[in-house]
């Protein structure tokens, strides 16, 4: 059986949609079989981000409907032959979704896959909420500021009485924190929380920090997961962030202010 991750903040614009395509790409390049769906019904982003905008033919209400099996609305990434993506409809509203049919989809997923990862959509309404109801995991995503961090910590507190597990009174959600968009030079400036402050605040096992990165911009526009720009710091961090939920112990590497030549030799 698959385990279902669920990328969620609370808020919008901190990166959740690109966190689900790096961090799919990356298990599927370690060889483990993952599927990643599109739970923003109306908007639909994933499929831009992983460059199959144009193969869409059916979607995942399309699935919950029965209008078309899981097979048919399932995209085979180009790149790597254990990726798929479920992409969400542009046409339908959030109340298309519905327990029982997102349930089953994940149901019939989970005998396919080694992994799910459920993209939420942003807030706390019917679509984030069912993105991580029948979760096994949870990666929280936030920004260094104050108020997409109190939407973080309100989404932790949805996880930890409202999903299913929670519901059947069985173990937890498994929680990781990570933070995107992060500037040292800004955080040294007092214009960002920093990691210490973020951690004090939501109390979570810190996956990895995703630095501010025109690479990642770069990457959406391009249909690329960042992951695969390895050149970038974004897609290291990204790539040491998959490690580390496979259980490998690494160093945060991008927490610290990068300092010039000058910097390194007279400790300017």
């Amino acid at each position: 059986m698959a385990r279902i991750i669920v990328v969620t903040s609370g808020k919008g614009g901190v990166g959740k949609t690109t966190t689900s395509a790096a961090l799919a790409m990356g298990l599927a390049l370690r060889g483990h079989r993952t599927a990643v769906v599109d739970f923003d019904v109306g908007l639909r982003n994933l499929d831009l981000i992983m460059g199959c905008e144009r193969r869409v033919v059916y979607d995942f209400i399309n699935v919950i409907n029965e209008e078309a099996s899981l097979r048919q609305a399932l995209i085979k990434d180009k790149r790597c032959e254990d990726l798929f993506i479920l992409p969400a409809s542009q046409t339908r509203d959030k109340d298309a979704l519905s327990k029982e049919g997102v349930g089953k989809v994940l149901e019939e997923l989970s005998g396919d896959f080694d992994y799910v990862i459920c993209d939420s959509p942003a807030g706390i309404e019917k679509g984030a909420f069912l993105a991580m109801y029948y979760a096994d995991d949870a990666i929280v995503c936030t920004n260094p500021e104050v108020s997409s961090v109190r939407d973080a910590d309100r989404m932790i507190g949805i996880l930890s009485s409202k999903s299913r597990r929670s519901e059947l009174g069985e173990e937890p959600v498994t929680e990781h924190l990570l933070l995107t968009r992060y500037d040292p030079k800004r955080v040294s400036k007092g214009e960002m929380l920093s990691v210490d402050d973020v951690l004090e605040i939501l109390a979570l096992p810190l996956l990895g920090v995703i630095p501010e990165s025109q690479a990642v911009l770069s990457a959406s526009n391009e249909g690329v997961p960042v992951i695969l720009d390895e050149k970038s710091d974004a897609g290291q961090a990204y790539q040491d962030a998959v490690s580390r939920y496979l259980g490998e112990d690494l160093p945060h590497r991008f927490i610290a202010e990068k300092k010039g030549l000058f910097g390194r030799l007279f400790g300017g």
